[in-house]
């Protein structure tokens, strides 16, 4: 089982949009995936049409994760009924895109201070869960307790950056702290690679700081580039997967995403995948 941490230290650079597009892909692939939503703002729960039924949110699993069945408590997202219908889900097997719901409450673990056992509290979740080849963990943008929780139950770190100079600049800033935290938390995490999202090809600010981030991060920039969509807030505020939303632009961003999970899961799934459309 792959667990992914898509992390950024500076908000708005469009982390929770590439968590997303990452799980629509996994969802066309036919790959079960969990989405861990680990921000406290919870708007990955929100994007992925979830409709609870007394299940418990992330933070109070967290609370007691010694004892606490994450599995018991994983939501379907919504995605998953439309993938039926439009007979998405690869070969007729039944979809599996659960969600680990978020909540303001998980809050009060994204302090600076936890120690190896608070960090230890996902993945004692995790450990106890099964059927998954593919866990998301949506974190929030700090380097807080719960990114660094997120860390210490992952495998690898995605990082999101935005073409533009805080952007960039925060992203050398995560790239250090993954190492300091590597070094004495994780030895065996690694760094996925870093997305460029947002980019605007007309922008000649986004064409120079592209090329700055080829200089500076060389092969973990991945490719594609996520180019700035119009419709994104129209998709995401329906709760729709943009591998089930109508016209051009949705397709060629569909088509961005399934190149990013091919570098995270390898691309045999995605190329039968493929060859059923």
């Amino acid at each position: 089982m792959q667990v992914v941490s898509i992390s950024s230290l500076k908000g708005g650079v469009g982390k929770t949009s590439v968590t997303l597009g990452l799980a629509s892909a996994a969802l066309a692939a036919g790959i079960p995936t969990l989405v861990v939503d680990l921000d406290p703002h919870a708007d990955a729960t929100t994007g992925l049409g979830v409709r609870a039924g007394g299940q418990l949110d992330i933070g109070r699993l967290l609370k007691n994760a010694r004892r606490a069945d994450l599995a018991a408590n994983t939501v379907p997202s919504g995605w998953v009924e439309t993938a039926i219908e439009q007979n998405l889900a690869g070969s007729g097997a039944k979809p599996v895109l659960d969600v680990a719901m978020g909540s303001a409450f998980s809050g009060i673990y994204d302090r600076p201070d936890l120690g190896r056992r608070d960090l230890r509290r996902l993945s004692m979740l995790l450990s106890r869960v099964t059927g998954y080849g593919l866990v998301l963990i949506d974190c929030p943008p700090s380097l807080n307790g719960l990114t660094r929780m997120a860390w210490t139950a992952s495998n690898r770190v995605l990082l999101v950056a935005e073409p533009g100079l805080f952007s960039v600049a925060g992203t050398e800033r995560t790239m250090r702290a993954i190492e300091l935290f590597k070094a004495e938390y994780a030895p065996g995490l690694q760094t996925a690679g870093i997305v460029a999202n947002r980019v605007r090809s007309s922008s000649n600010e986004h064409t120079f700081r592209l090329a700055e981030m080829k200089q500076m991060f060389n092969e973990l920039l991945l490719s594609p580039t996520i180019a700035e969509q119009a419709n994104w807030q129209q998709i995401q505020g329906a709760a729709h997967a943009v591998h089930h939303w109508p016209g051009e632009s949705a397709r060629q961003a569909s088509e961005y995403f399934d190149e990013l999970l091919r570098s995270l899961v390898g691309a045999g799934r995605l190329r039968s995948r493929v060859a059923r459309r």
